[in-house]
Formats: structure tokens, sequence, C-alpha cells
């Protein structure tokens, strides 16, 4: 009895209930991973944070592009790299990638992109399936957390079996919704890498790219035959021969209860596409049709390759799909969606210091270039204080754009509003624009510091002086930062204590045709809450 006993708790030890972001950590510390890097932002936060907490090596880098080009290094020196975020951080890493594909890996390359269908958090929901296909990469998509941590297992494989970076694309509710993981593999040693000097293969001049360039197309030729033959990486469940449908992800979850009568194709490695088992597959069923959430990326593909399928309706491509919208996209039924009850909507904390700010900026009538972060908020009522916000970092460059277009009275007052992390991730080259491009009148940023990433839940970055595990580290001054970069004024001040010494300054920066930075230092009450609690655990 004490052996069944022994094996009963060996065995449920294997398994636990997991989101997807910590079903994937979990399968990186399995495969030996060397470092996981990445940029905090939802829904992919949780990936790196769960992988530091649980032993692994992870580290929070100031961009996405940074972040993907130290797990390049990983991997181009045989090590086992993970890089994570959110779908518009692959926008910033964008430009490494293009080129990682030409050079290929000699170790492995996870990149996780965590898309966000239906905006919950996000300016846009672009679809990054089309990186795949875009950039020349083999792509991943899993439907729950066992198959996050099945998948990302089988993503490293595949990245070291081909010498190429794999895209692991999941969306909102794979990297947030919890079910049951058996935890089946067991754990390797951290992966070692060992450095093989090949510069004709990892130095991408012109006379080396263009050859680089011919394997890739080889490579993913190869690719696409290893996904008509792997069926591990797919399923067929039922037999109809009235309906069948495509679908991938989360879909399948909604498919699978909203047509249980349906032949169904699930698709786990969506690029390279199975075209020969998608097309036996439609020529069994009288009717095919594609679920899938977001573009219509596979729909598009597999009509390009000549397969007859029915075509979704253009309502199905927006937000998030659920049972009620499958069914009705399965009967092309496009009247609108019932609407539930409103929900609270988003507000900044009370006692948050950014109030106070707006508050000063609504006051003195600016116009204000804003950023992502928290203070993205200040367009709510009952600030109403920002007057656009595009992407990261991109609220100093568009306010420097304001300020060169409008009649000098208008121009006086736009300010650029952007946070600690966020300056870190994007806001430098912004200061050096201002530097070395002045406007006439002058300019005026406002870095709100409030010591922590705190829109994605309070994760660490440069200037926090912390690393993700909690240990310490050097902390970048972003004071330095800024007068190094050209700024002619950089003024540190805590707005909620000293608020009318914040306005009197505001004044005389705005009055002025110098460039300046008012740095208004002033910490997140969460994070301060969370400090508080640390301390005292």
């Amino acid at each position: 009895m004490n052996f069944i006993n022994f094996f009963r708790r060996l065995f449920m030890e294997q398994r636990k209930i997991l989101s997807g972001d910590e079903a994937v950590a979990y399968a990186a510390l399995a495969c030996g991973i060397t470092l996981g890097s990445g940029y905090p932002g939802t829904p992919s936060t949780e990936v790196l944070e769960t992988l530091a907490a649980i032993g692994g090596p992870a580290e929070w880098s100031p961009n996405e592009k940074v972040a993907l080009e130290v797990g390049a290094g990983v991997a181009i020196a045989g090590g086992r790299s993970l890089v994570t975020m959110k779908h518009v951080g692959v926008n910033v890493a964008a430009d490494p990638l293009f080129t990682l594909t030409y050079m290929g890996v000699n170790g492995a390359l996870v990149l996780l992109s965590a898309d966000d269908p239906g905006m919950g958090s996000s300016q846009n929901e672009q679809d990054n399936r089309n990186y795949a296909k875009f950039a020349q990469m083999p792509m991943l998509e899993p439907s729950d957390s066992q198959e996050a941590y099945d998948f990302a297992i089988r993503a490293f494989e595949l990245s070291e079996q081909f010498k190429m970076p794999v895209l692991f694309r999941m969306t909102t509710r794979v990297c947030h919704s919890r079910g049951p993981v058996n935890l089946h593999k067991t754990v390797e040693a951290k992966k070692i890498g060992n450095y093989v000097k090949d510069v004709k293969t990892k130095v991408m001049i012109p006379a080396y790219a263009k050859k680089a360039h011919v394997r890739l197309v080889h490579s993913m030729m190869d690719l696409a035959a290893y996904n008509e033959k792997e069926t591990s990486l797919r399923q067929v469940i039922g037999d109809s021969k009235e309906l069948g449908i495509i679908t991938s992800g989360v879909a399948a979850q909604h498919v699978m209860e909203a047509a249980p009568e349906a032949a169904i194709l699930k698709l786990g490695m969506t690029w390279p596409l199975p075209m020969n088992v998608i097309r036996e597959f439609v020529s069994g069923v009288k009717r095919a049709i594609v679920v899938e959430e977001g573009s219509r990326f596979l729909e598009e593909n597999i009509l390009a390759a000549g397969i007859a399928i029915d075509k979704k309706d253009e309502v199905f491509e927006y937000s998030e799909l659920n049972v009620s919208r499958v069914k009705k996209l399965i009967a092309h039924d496009t009247t609108p969606d019932a609407q539930g009850a409103p929900g609270r909507p988003p507000a900044l904390c009370p006692g948050c210091p950014h109030r106070k700010t707006y508050e000063v900026l609504k006051d003195l009538g600016c116009i204000v270039a804003g950023d992502i972060g928290c203070y993205t908020l200040g367009v709510l009522p009952p600030f109403e204080a920002l007057d656009c916000s595009i992407c990261m970092g991109a609220s100093i460059g568009a306010g420097l754009g304001l300020r060169h277009s409008l009649p000098e009275d208008q121009a006086r007052k736009v300010v650029s509003v952007i946070g600690d992390s966020t300056f870190l991730h994007s806001g430098l080259t912004g200061i050096l624009e201002m530097g070395y491009n002045k406007p006439a009148t002058g300019h005026v940023v406002l870095i709100l510091d409030n010591s922590t990433t705190a829109m994605t839940g309070l994760q660490e970055h440069a200037a926090t002086g912390v690393h993700l595990d909690k240990t310490t580290a050097p902390k970048v001054s972003l004071e330095a930062l800024c007068k190094a970069a050209g700024a002619d004024h950089v003024d540190v001040i805590n707005q909620v204590q000293k608020t009318e010494e914040f306005r009197a300054l505001l004044q005389t920066r705005l009055a002025s045709n110098d460039v300046s930075v008012i740095i208004a230092q002033s910490p997140c009450i969460l994070q301060l809450k969370k400090l508080a609690k640390q301390k005292k655990g």
C-alpha cells in the first residue's frame, strides 16, 4: 500500500492547474532553457514571471527588439531561448526577426506572440499569424493549457531540428484560462551553448544573404512536408459528411461546443499549412468552412491553394469569438450580437500620482501627446486630458510633430507624456530627436516616473534597481540619460507633494524656447502596497 501511495503522489505531482502562460513556462524549464527574455505586456507577462518563480533563468529587457536580439544570441551560440511579448511588441522586434529567419539558429529560439483579439488591453487587434508567413517561419498554436505545454516543447524541438526560430502564437483566452496540465517531460539541465564560427550563415551581407534566402525557402518547403506527415500536431474530430470545419487555437474549443455534429480538422501547426491534408478533408464533406479568431489567415491561404471553402462574413473578423458567435458564423447569421450589461469603465486608481499631473495639464489647457501605460487613462473623465496616443514611445515624436505644425500660440501648449518604463522602452530616441531637431518653440516632455511598469502588473525595469527575480540590479538614472541626450533642462519633482511648484515649473518651461524634460517622480500606489506586503512577509 505504501508503494501504491508513493506512485499515486508521484503521478499527481506531475499534474497542475495552470494557465496557458504558466504552462509555457513549465515547458521551457523542462526543456533546459538557457534564457527567457521579453518585455511585459498583457496577455504575455505571466510567462516569464512564472519561469522566474519556478527557478528558471528569466529577465526583462528594455524592449521587445532587445529581448529578441538577446534570445537570438543565445540560440546562435547553441543555447535554447524563449522570447515573450504581446502582439504589438512583435512590431518592435520585427527588424531583427526578418533577418534572423535568414540566418537561422544553432540551438533553439521560440518567439511567443500573445495576441489580444477584442483589444482587452491593447490599441489594436492585429493578427500576428501573418508574421509567420511574412518572415517565413514555422508557427504553432495551442488551444488550451495542456497544448500550451506540449506544443512549447515541440516548438523547441522543431527549432533545433530545422535550425529556425519558431513563432508560438497564443491569444488572450489561452494565455489566461486555466486547466489541468500533465507535466510529463523530465526537466533537463540548463542548455549551455558552444560557439562555432560560421560567418557565411551568420553575417547577412548581401552576398551571404542571397544564399540564405534560398536556404530559407527550401527549409519552409521541408517544414511543409513535415506538417503533412506529422499527425501529432493536428486532430480530426467527428466524421460528418455534411459539414467540415477547419480551425485552430482557442477557436477550436468554441467549435467543438457550437457544432458537435460537424467534422473538425483542428490544426496545431498553422504555418506552413498541410495543404494536402486540408484538401483531403474538404473533399470529404459537402460544405467546408474555416472558424478562426482574427483575420482570414487560414481562409485566404486555403482559398489561394485552390481549395473550395465558404468565406466567413466580415463581422466575424472583429473581436473575440465565443460559442454563440461561432454558431452565427456557421449559419451566416450577421445580426448584431446581444449587448451585455455595461462593464465598469477603467480609471486611474484612487491615490494615483498621475491624477495630479492630469489635473494640472487640464487646468493649463495643454495639448497632450500621450503614450501607452496607466496614464493613457487620462483620456477618460474626469480628466479628458489626452489628445493622441499611438504606440510605445510615440508621445515624444508626435508631440514634436505637433510643435512643428501648429501656430505658435497652440504649439506652446503641446506636452508629451510618457511613463518611466515606456521611456526606457522607446522614448530615449525621442529625446535625441528633440535635441537634434529642436522646434522653434522648444518642447516639454513629462516623464511620469512611478517606479514600476504599472499597467501590466507592476513589473521591474532598468530604472527600478531590481531584476525580475527581485535581486538587486544597477539603477539607471533617467535624469542623466535625458541630459546626455541633449535636453536643455531636466527637472525632478514630486507632483503630488509639490503640486503648485509643479504647475509653476511646467508654465515656465512651456513659455521658453528650450527643450525640457520634467521627471514627475511619485510612486505607484499599488506598488507601495506590494512592497509593503513583501516587506511584511
